[in-house]
């Protein structure tokens, strides 16, 4: 009994961090939101995306009580600048694709409360081919990923 006590606590941790949803040939893996500090008024969340289908795909919008808009964020002579990616995201068949890549985010706007780590915040995710496709994004703690870094804002 000992040895299956000691298994189950060690495999618990692992069945708790999956955190994936499937549609068809795209498996979205691992929605998180990047917990606030008080009174910020957005929040950047992440998502990868794996396309193991033969036909490209694009994430066009997502949905949720909070508005939500997906950001493109760069650096150019040190001045970041940031555009609302208005034709939605490619995910390009056979591959992974994700918010969180290349300054890439969904930018969650208009938080009237503190998300802390530990909260979810249920959306949408709207794609042109596989249709709509419910989430839950987790609110994590921020890592020293540089995809997390979301200063400029």
């Amino acid at each position: 009994m000992r040895k299956f006590t000691a298994a189950l606590l060690i495999l618990l941790p692992l069945t708790a961090a999956a955190h994936e949803f499937k549609s068809g040939d795209l498996l979205i893996d691992h929605p998180r939101i990047v917990e606030t500090p008080p009174g910020a008024k957005v929040a950047a969340g992440y998502i990868t995306i794996v396309n193991s289908g033969g036909t490209d795909d694009r994430l066009i919008a997502i949905e949720s009580e909070l508005k939500v808009e997906m950001h493109a964020s760069k650096v150019v002579e040190g001045v970041a600048s940031m555009k609302e990616m208005t034709d939605g995201f490619a995910i390009p068949a056979g591959a992974t694709a994700g918010l969180g890549a290349d300054g890439t985010h969904a930018m969650f706007i208009g938080l009237t409360k503190q998300l802390k780590a530990g909260e979810t915040v249920d959306a949408v995710l709207v794609f042109e081919k596989a249709g709509r496709v419910a989430v839950t994004f987790n609110v994590e703690k921020r890592s020293a990923q540089t995809n997390e870094t979301h200063d400029h804002h």
